[in-house]
């Protein structure tokens, strides 16, 4: 695609980084196909290619977002399915990062949207102030159906419909001993994850440490950034960045294989560390070895092997693919490979490549669409008549439980069951699924 950026403007390298990628469209058409919001409304703007143009002809001209394009960027997901697409190669993640920079810069947004964008922003990375969140939607459930009939706070009345009933104890991250022969690997703690399912994290030390593997938590760690990024707080976000690589420094002078990562949405941004401190002299060699260490715990055992399975579980298991990991992270043969290696019986849905529709804070900010998406993916996985369903990142996990009478279950857990753990929680509550515990 031809651009008009003068040289004045391509001396800032977002805006030539974003131009070199706007370069690279040919306007082909194929990413429309797979693009959930144009699958669900039709709409040229709604796709990809027509984000690019908007995105284009805004950044060429210097100009003030106007409240059309911000809404067409807001409908976004981020699910790069488009760059999974793409012939051409076109990093549609990095120039929708920088459009939303862009807006969040030089446009003012209703004062609702940015009470609730804020509130999102200075809750959700942080454990402590997300558990109390919880609490108090607890007592706000009430709230929910009259929330949901002004346009202003459907954003409130979803976080209420996602907040669980009931939150699990808080448990404090404890290295994990062990003989270590195989290498040394550190967490990440994450945030919304442990804070809803804290099982996830204790099955991947369990797993892990089976493997032959020491397992270590890193001090001053904090969110990894992407949910503040995602809204375009690009200084919030490289703030949380930076505290990360700080962190990971002083594990790597103890020696570091790898950084496991169990949230594929986290994935995907920590593997591009690199890229956003690239400009950083202080940070950028550092923040890119360390994005080449990350992995996904599932992209690291496929790599390492896992302990010896017994044979003894035996599940009909459907595979949520969270769009994070097989279009952000390519990550896509590895957990299905690795469940049918301990005796799981593994099928993926109809329309595998479309999102979920949870996508960080997506289904919160725009709860309608999120909401046709999620339907759409468990009207999708109950065909396949599954006895559990399996994904690889919390968000992912949290859209579907509540449109499906089937348990959800991160991967990892399965695994950790397969290869002498326990039965995961959220199966034991049915008795025909603990056979062989």
């Amino acid at each position: 695609m031809q651009t008009r950026f003068t040289p004045e403007q391509l001396l800032d390298p977002e805006t030539g980084n974003s131009e070199a990628v706007i370069r690279k469209c040919v306007h082909c058409g194929f990413c429309t196909a797979t693009c959930p919001t144009y699958v669900l409304l039709g709409n040229e703007l709604d796709s990809p290619r027509g984000r690019i143009y908007l995105i284009k002809e805004m950044l060429e001209n210097d100009a003030e977002p106007s409240a059309d394009v911000v809404k067409h960027i807001d409908r976004c997901l981020s699910c790069l399915s488009c760059m999974t697409t793409c012939p051409s190669g076109v990093n549609y993640m990095h120039l929708v990062d920088h459009a939303r920079a862009y807006i969040e810069e030089r446009y003012s947004r209703p004062w609702h949207e940015r009470a609730i964008r804020a509130l999102l922003a200075r809750t959700l990375p942080y454990p402590g102030r997300m558990r109390f969140a919880l609490r108090a939607a607890r007592l706000a459930r009430w709230m929910e159906p009259l929330l949901d009939r002004v346009a202003a706070t459907k954003p409130l009345a979803a976080m209420l419909r996602l907040a669980p009933r009931s939150i699990p104890k808080s448990r404090s991250p404890r290295n994990a001993a062990s003989d270590g022969k195989r290498g040394r690997v550190v967490l990440l703690q994450g945030c919304a994850e442990n804070v809803l399912r804290p099982e996830i994290r204790e099955a991947t030390v369990r797993l892990l440490t089976r493997a032959g593997f020491e397992v270590a938590f890193a001090k001053g760690e904090v969110c990894c950034g992407a949910l503040t990024w995602h809204l375009g707080r690009k200084d919030d976000g490289l703030q949380s960045v930076r505290r990360n690589v700080e962190a990971w420094r002083a594990e790597m002078a103890k020696g570091l294989d790898a950084i496991i990562i169990t949230a594929s949405g986290c994935g995907t941004t920590i593997k591009d560390y690199g890229h956003m401190l690239r400009e950083d002299p202080a940070f950028a060699s550092d923040a890119a070895r360390l994005s080449d260490m990350a992995k996904d715990v599932t992209e690291f055992l496929a790599q390492k092997g896992l302990p010896d399975a017994d044979g003894a579980r035996k599940l009909d298991v459907a595979y949520l693919a969270p769009c994070s990991m097989q279009h952000g992270q390519k990550v896509v043969r590895q957990p299905i490979e690795l469940m049918k290696a301990v005796g799981f019986t593994v099928r993926q849905p109809a329309e595998s490549h479309l999102c979920c529709g949870s996508a960080g804070t997506y289904n919160i900010l725009q709860p309608d669409l999120a909401a046709q998406l999620g339907d759409r993916k468990a009207a999708n996985l109950d065909r396949l008549r599954p006895q559990v369903i399996a994904t690889g990142n919390i968000g992912c996990a949290t859209q579907i439980a509540s449109r499906t009478g089937v348990p959800v279950v991160h991967t990892i857990e399965l695994l950790d069951w397969a290869t002498g753990g326990p039965l995961p929680p959220a199966l034991s509550s049915n008795p025909a699924l603990q056979q062989g515990n």
